[in-house]
């Protein structure tokens, strides 16, 4: 297995259209072909050689569909043992936690990188399947990563099919090069995402498409000019789906101030928190969990102690003062030291943790401010003759209602949330059932009814999926049902279940750190 035997050089690419019956009748025969077989080992990374070592002898880049079910435990390249460990934990060995446990993986990305081929891995887990080793591929190839656990098809099937869809549809460029240039007096020192690095100039993706950000950080090490501001290019070389190569070039103009109130004022906060998530997400492979967290709440209490020592008015020091531009940065950086990923729990499983982590690295600002504060939706104000959504409210436990229904949408799942006294109408017209005690949580979809609750829900349910490039998992939560800790582990103002500060706490102690730099 070491060596693969490629036996179709020219004839392993076809025309669907004029292949249809063909391929239909392949992966018809394909279950009967292995009905028999006594072999339960797998194996992974020889798989995805053949598949690049295929695209290179028919000279095109290309797109892998990797569909893969448990850990690759065959005599083969890429082998793996399962080293789930969760006494690492809070531990200064956590980090291997998300360190691949070969190099296989990052070697073999390395070559379908310089072959322009991407890898797209659909997961299928019941057990550890190591995604901290196996995603390497989708993650260094600008690949897209896809998770289902525990996988039945009459509950997951649908969302695998939307992703899958949603993925081959995609609007996307091959054998891709970027490069970022500026004015002197700063530089680009670091780049985040679903990209590979050879040098520190070139950033090189396999392919990348209309759902994958890259985040660049730049350093200011000599003077800007007020006059001639700062001027950044994003150059992209990239092959069409057709074959064409093609530039894309971005150029932008930036102010620079010597007055560091207009620097605050101009903030973006959304922009701010992606970056700290994939700076610490990045930093977690060498630092243990604490030092990373704890740097996250220095920067936070230093970048509020220099607004309130040179830019705001004079006030008591009891006084806890954030510029207007981030008022929401203490509630964004709590939500991100208690995501998943950070917060250091040994009830959340450890390829769960690496997944999240791999998903939020090529996130763009906005699928990244929904990961990190979810939406929550008061569906029983909603009106049914209205176009309008109803407004969103705080995520927090006070928010919710006996008597109401919620929907929680952050990117990767959507909970609708039952109260015990829901109003029966609404039971009624979205589930067709007479009340709250008939409903079977069970369930990972919604009826479609005629009804007028029915048809605004799914269209509300629509709506915000079409903002999410992954098909979001419905989960029913029945108010004190035991399923309800997931949903409530989301409502990220209040103390994590798991561990984490309220909020109003979180708030506290970063007035704590400020009083003191100040003093």
């Amino acid at each position: 297995m070491a060596e693969v035997f490629l036996p179709l050089l020219d004839g392993f690419l076809v025309n669907f259209n004029e292949s249809r019956s063909v391929i239909n009748n392949l992966l018809g025969q394909i279950p009967d072909m292995f009905a028999e077989t006594n072999e339960s080992e797998t194996v992974l990374a020889p798989v995805i050689q053949a598949g690049m070592e295929a695209l290179k002898a028919a000279e095109c880049a290309g797109k892998l569909f990797i569909f893969h079910s448990s850990l690759p435990t065959a005599e083969a390249p890429g082998k793996l043992k399962n080293r789930d460990d969760r006494r690492l934990i809070n531990t200064d060995k956590e980090k291997n936690l998300f360190l691949p446990q070969c190099n296989t993986y990052e070697n073999l990305a390395k070559e379908c990188v310089a072959s322009g081929c991407c890898v797209d891995l659909f997961l299928f887990p019941n057990n550890y399947i190591d995604v901290a080793s196996v995603g390497l591929v989708t993650m260094l190839t600008g690949g897209t990563l896809y998770k289902y656990n525990n996988f039945q098809v009459h509950t997951e099937g649908q969302q695998f099919i939307s992703d899958l869809k949603e993925d081959i549809q995609k609007r996307i460029g091959f054998d891709a090069i970027m490069r970022v240039r500026t004015s002197t007096g700063f530089r680009a020192t670091d780049f985040f995402g679903a990209i590979y690095m050879n040098n520190t100039t070139d950033v090189e993706m396999a392919a990348i498409d209309a759902d994958k950000a890259v985040t660049v950080e730049f350093k200011h090490d000599d003077k800007l000019g007020e006059d001639t501001g700062a001027l950044i290019q994003c150059a992209v070389l990239y092959t069409t789906i057709s074959g064409q190569r093609r530039l894309l070039v971005h150029n932008i103009s930036l102010n620079c101030s010597s007055q560091l109130a207009d620097l605050y004022k101009s903030c973006e906060t959304d922009a701010l928190i992606n970056f700290f998530a994939k700076s610490a997400y990045k930093a977690i492979l060498h630092h243990p969990l604490k030092t990373v967290r704890d740097v996250l709440i220095s920067q936070t209490a230093h970048m509020l102690a220099c607004y309130r020592k040179h830019c705001a008015s004079p006030s008591a020091v009891s006084q806890l003062i954030l510029p207007d531009s981030m008022k929401v940065l203490p509630v964004y950086m709590n939500c991100l030291l208690k995501n998943e990923v950070l917060v250091g729990s040994p009830e959340i499983a450890t390829d769960e943790r690496a997944f999240q982590r791999q998903l939020l690295m090529s996130m763009d600002v906005a699928s990244s401010q929904l990961f990190f504060y979810p939406l929550l939706l008061p569906l029983h104000t909603m009106d049914t003759k209205s176009d309008a959504i109803p407004s969103a409210v705080r995520c927090s436990e006070e928010r919710l209602s006996e008597g109401g229904i919620f929907l929680l949408a952050n990117g990767v799942f959507m909970f609708l949330w039952l109260g015990v006294s829901s109003p029966p109408e609404f039971i009624q017209g979205i589930f067709n059932v007479p009340s709250f005690a008939h409903i079977t949580p069970e369930a990972t979809s919604l009826p479609q009814l005629d009804s007028p609750h029915s048809k605004k829900l799914r269209e509300i349910m629509e709506f915000i999926q079409s903002k999410s490039s992954h098909s979001m998992k419905l989960v029913l939560v029945k108010q004190k049902d035991k399923a309800e800790m997931a949903f409530r582990q989301l409502l990220v103002e209040d103390k994590g279940l798991l561990g984490g500060a309220s909020y109003m706490d979180f708030l506290c102690l970063v007035h704590k750190e400020i009083r003191q730099l100040l003093t």
